[in-house]
């Protein structure tokens, strides 16, 4: 009976699967929709009954189950809210234990598990202490140190977005508060930055629905305004990755998520801005661009398990 490892990445729209043997290689991978009505009710059993589907399909034997999801989580499986798939509190490793009957399950934070991923078979790779930060709608952080997700005592360890860069912000991020790096280092904090006393000698004045890589194309392109914008970008990250680095002193950078996709004019001026804002013993860390997509938080979740 052959015998492999499921990891699993339950996002605000989908839950990602993938299947994986014992020495970590991906056998293959799918999806099913999130069932977010009712408080999520219908999403772990939904996630069993797929799992259960394809080890019947497969005639194989689950070894263990990794579980990423979008919110706090503590070390007992316990998630502490998840307000993007409604969820309350909830003992998700329990209830997944006892919905399969595999006893080897573990869960944790998305972006933590994303970051181990990436450590693991990514752009972290060679490393065991990492910080990767997700540049998408909204901007998550994973710290990982000799090996291990750096968690805290609540499973909120890691949420980098929620820094606070500005002191002069008025406008609220998403959490509560003001001046966040979410606000200026996500794909919508770029796209809002631009669009404050946009220039009309810009390229970008002519573009209805401006997206983050509309800011970021006119920037390689050699568009002024563009360019500014980037500058500020850069700097909020590059100064929130030396504050993350005063504490934690990692090995390396992974940056991930769309904003990404832009790739080294990201990672050459997120760079400077690092050093010019880090202790001398911390600068010249290495920068690296993330590796893995949409299959990081797979990767990840399997990883605690194997």
């Amino acid at each position: 009976m052959e015998k492999f490892y499921i990891g699993a990445d339950i996002g605000g729209t989908t839950v990602k699967f993938g299947m994986f043997s014992r020495t970590g290689e991906m056998m293959e991978k799918w999806e099913i929709e999130t069932r977010v009505e009712d408080e999520g009710v219908n999403i772990l059993p939904d996630v069993a009954a797929s799992i259960e589907e394809k080890r019947a399909e497969k005639d194989g034997n689950i070894m263990g189950i990794g579980i990423g999801v979008p919110g706090p989580v503590t070390d007992e499986g316990v998630v502490l809210r998840c307000p993007n798939i409604h969820w309350p509190v909830l003992h998700v490793r329990s209830k997944l234990v006892e919905l399969t009957g595999v006893g080897n399950i573990k869960v944790g934070n998305d972006a933590n598990v994303a970051a181990l991923g990436e450590m693991w078979k990514g752009g972290g790779r060679g490393f065991d202490s990492i910080v990767m930060v997700t540049l998408g709608t909204g901007v998550g952080g994973g710290i990982i140190l000799g090996g291990k997700m750096l968690t805290g005592v609540k499973g909120a360890g890691g949420e980098i977005g929620h820094t606070k860069v500005e002191w002069n912000e008025t406008e609220e991020c998403g959490c509560g508060g003001k001046g966040c790096l979410e606000q200026y280092a996500s794909a919508t904090g770029i796209v809002r930055m631009a669009k404050s006393g946009l220039r009309q000698d810009s390229s970008l004045a002519g573009i209805e629905d401006m997206t983050a890589k509309d800011v970021l194309d006119a920037a390689k392109a050699g568009d002024e305004y563009a360019l500014i914008i980037t500058e500020r970008f850069a700097k909020y990250l590059g100064v929130a990755l030396a504050n993350v680095a005063h504490v934690v002193d990692p090995e390396a950078f992974v940056i991930g998520g769309g904003v990404s996709l832009a790739g080294e004019i990201i990672i050459k001026k997120v760079e400077k801005y690092y050093n010019d804002n880090v202790l001398y013993a911390l600068r010249d860390k290495e920068f690296r661009l993330a590796e893995l997509g949409n299959d990081a938080g797979i990767y990840g979740a399997v990883r605690m398990v194997l």
